[in-house]
């Protein structure tokens, strides 16, 4: 640099001295140049920006693509569980002979594991008297007249040439029992007698009837993309052959017309790019990616461009036209925009550095080295404290007291420490000559002397990790047992150093938990088809055989055995998966008695069937809390579903609202007259995964979503109960609070501005 500067001052000096009227034109050329160098690089910077900015769009495009592919294998996954499902059910001699009532417990049972996939009803028609044997949401079998379109199923399931084929009719949007209009196909499949039973041990190959299984289609394609994300907004949805919207996250928009819907929903948009994608490509079975302008984009209303990936999925090869098309959109702003901005810093860095370079070169220099000195005096302070540190830890760890005993092989105390004393709250007679069991509460002790008595028998050193309960606290530690030699050589005690660990496990196993549920929330959306396939499988091929095995047989005990075991796990799968579900948080100012009441009237069945009279004490006027609404209902359901299994044989439920600190904070009390909470359960109750509930009626999981989402909302929850020891009257009281939202801030947040600015947040 030195050097570079002494030629410039030459070269200066000798222009000054034999040219002295041109040195302001020789400034100015370098200028000028020193201009265009500068245009030079920011122009070619910014073509720098539009290919990066090109590559990554085309290299976002190709990753939607991937996963409009995995959502196309996941609807042709849960196409193929129905079909087999319907198979299987056709091949059930007690479908095949009608017999009453083995056919409605096996259409209830085949409805109740495909429910979940969108089936609204399950239809059997005989071919014999025409009566309907349907199965709808409530899981019950009933019998009716046929229908007008059923006698058309009929007619084509007759046919010897279609004996073992299923066929899905086109989609037809319908209001269903009564319910908002709805994409619904259709699943038919001949039945005939071919299979046996001990009724029939000689198959009677004549035509029965006919199967019908009625799906919702925006049901059965919701399940898959409804939780589809790409980049941070975009979403996922769904065509059929004729442009019908089988779903959308826009809910007015599934079952209509694609090309019209949008043009309805906002006329002044000009949607001629999406409708010439969905036309010559999507209707066409063809996949590929390419971007158009929208009208909208959750909750913005305005021209946004987006990116779109599509990819068909055909439905049935045979018939022409049954093709479905899954696209997968995000808005272009959330690929370019990031770019745009790092380039924007760039191209000004860039600018900054020419200039500081020519005219501040000295100046940074000296920048630098001063910086420099600096950050060495800063780097040895920062050395000379952590050296610091070091030592007071390793002077902590050094003097940290530990329980050290000995003890003999039948767990008899020879002798303990000061801090083992302190610890026991006991004096040194009371522990030293008397044994583990008197010390320790069983089953502690127990385990403790066998490992112990492993330690003399095999003359090997043992780390245990275990658990002393004084009082109503849990301690865990960490004991290392090492053998202790006479003269002889033989071993005459064992050296016990027990470290308390309490902490530190509690710490594990809130870790443990938090990895476990990452993990279900990761893996459940995933596996869970995968898992429901074999499950489904099992439970299929049970049915079957339990229909060919006479109820009083060890066989039939067996097959039942596996089935409630089958459903267990069917149903264990189904918890993980909602309870990792991500749902959308969406906060706005609410009224916490409206949301008791909302929860009260979802469980006023259940309180009735329980036998529970419940008691509202809830203040008027109360001020609002701004939260999500349906994540605190879900807290009121789960406290008020713990205080029903509390109450046994029935009780009485109270629920108590009222502000308080001049209406700065809402409490909420909800009690019970249960049997209250054990001791050596209260400091635990909110763990996620523990439960005092039997192994099929709980997960453990209530509590600890409960106290997660209060915790969000900067509110608190605790409880006070008293069990049949403590008090003649038992019981739980759970009291929530939460912050209240002054109503004068509530009405200044009314109106127009009031709803964008709740929505924005």
């Amino acid at each position: 640099m030195s050097f570079l500067l002494n030629v410039k001052r030459l070269l200066l000096t000798l222009i000054e001295k034999y040219h002295p009227f041109t040195i302001k034109y020789f400034k100015v050329l370098v200028v000028i140049i020193m201009t265009l160098l500068l245009g030079a690089v920011l122009i070619m910077g910014w073509m720098s920006s539009s290919k990066v900015k090109e590559i990554v769009t085309e290299d976002f495009n190709e990753q939607q693509l991937l996963v409009a592919r995995h959502v196309a294998t996941q609807i042709e996954n849960s196409i193929d569980i129905l079909k087999r499902e319907l198979l299987l059910l056709s091949l059930s001699p007690s479908i095949q002979y009608f017999e009453i009532p083995s056919l409605k417990d096996r259409m209830e049972t085949a409805y109740s594991r495909i429910a979940h996939m969108g089936t609204l009803e399950i239809r059997f028609i005989e071919n014999s008297t025409k009566k309907v044997h349907h199965v709808i949401e409530n899981h019950k079998c009933a019998t009716g007249d046929i229908y007008p379109e059923d006698l058309d199923y009929l007619e084509w399931a007759r046919k010897e040439e279609n004996r073992g084929d299923i066929f899905l009719t086109p989609l037809t949007t319908v209001s269903y029992n009564g319910q908002s209009e709805k994409p619904i196909m259709k699943m038919i499949s001949p039945v005939w007698q071919v299979s046996t039973d001990e009724a029939y041990p000689v198959p009677l190959n004549e035509f029965s009837g006919v199967l019908v299984f009625v799906i919702d289609l925006s049901h059965l394609t919701g399940n898959i993309t409804k939780d589809i994300r790409s980049g941070k907004t975009g979403y996922c949805w769904i065509i059929d052959g004729n442009g019908i919207f089988l779903y959308h996250p826009e809910k007015d928009f599934v079952g209509k017309n694609a090309f019209e819907v949008r043009k309805g929903k906002n006329p002044a948009i000009s949607f001629e790019k999406i409708n010439e994608i969905q036309r010559d490509k999507m209707l066409k079975g063809e996949e590929g990616t390419s971007w158009y302008i929208s009208g909208w984009h959750r909750g913005i209303e305005g021209e946004i461009r987006k990116l779109i990936a599509f990819t068909p999925f055909k439905l049935d090869e045979k018939i022409q036209n049954r093709i479905w098309s899954i696209a997968v959109v995000a808005p272009v702003s959330e690929v370019k925009g990031t770019i745009h901005s790092i380039h924007v810093r760039q191209f000004y860095l860039q600018a900054i550095i020419i200039f500081v370079i020519l005219f501040g070169g000295l100046f940074i220099n000296f920048m630098i080295l001063t910086w420099s000195n600096i950050l060495e005096q800063e780097v040895a302070k920062k050395t000379i404290e952590l050296k610091k540190s070091e030592q007071r830890y390793k002077s902590l760890v050094e003097n940290a007291e530990d329980i050290i005993f000995t003890v003999d092989y039948k767990g008899n105390f020879l002798s303990i420490n000061k801090y083992g004393i302190r610890f026991f709250n006991r004096k040194v007679e009371e522990i030293v000559g008397n044994n583990l069991s008197e010390i320790l509460s069983w089953p502690n002790a127990d385990m403790l002397l066998l490992m112990i008595q492993k330690v003399f028998d095999t003359k090997e050193s043992k780390q245990i990790t275990h658990m002393f309960i004084i009082g109503d606290r849990e301690y865990w530690f960490n004991t290392n047992l090492r053998r202790l030699y006479d003269e002889q050589g033989n071993i005459y005690a064992v050296l016990g150093i027990s470290r308390d660990i309490t902490e530190r496990k509690h710490m594990e196993e809130y870790s443990y938990y938090t990895e476990k549920l990452a993990s279900m929330g990761t893996l459940a959306a995933g596996v869970a088809h995968e898992i429901n396939n074999p499950l489904g499988i099992i439970l299929g091929f049970t049915d079957l055989m339990l229909e060919k095995a006479t109820p009083d047989s060890a066989e039939y005990d067996m097959l039942k055995t596996i089935e409630k075991q089958g459903l267990n796990a069917k149903r264990v799968v189904e918890n993980l998966l909602d309870f990792a579900r991500h749902k959308e948080h969406k906060e706005e100012f609410i009224d916490i008695n409206e949301n008791i009441g909302t929860v009260l009237a979802v469980m006023g069945n259940t309180l009735l069937l329980k036998k529970i009279s419940v008691n509202q004490n809830l203040q008027e006027d109360l001020p609002s809390v701004k939260a999500d609404a349906r994540e605190l209902q879900q807290v009121f359901f789960n406290v008020i579903n713990n205080s029903i299994y509390a109450m046994e044989g029935g009780g009485i439920l109270t629920i108590t609202t009222r502000s308080f600190d001049n209406n700065e904070k809402i409490e909420i009390r909800i009690s019970d007259t249960g049997h209250g909470i054990k001791k050596e359960h209260r400091i635990r109750i909110f763990d996620p995964l523990f439960t005092t509930k039997e192994v099929d009626k709980g997960t453990g999981l209530g509590l600890s979503v409960s106290y997660g989402i209060v915790t969000k909302h900067e509110g608190s929850i605790s409880f006070e109960t008293k069990t049949k020891e403590e008090s003649a009257e038992t019981g739980t009281t759970f009291i929530i609070i939460f912050p209240a939202v002054k109503k004068s801030r509530v009405e200044n947040k009314g109106g127009e501005n009031g709803r964008k600015d709740i929505d924005s947040r």
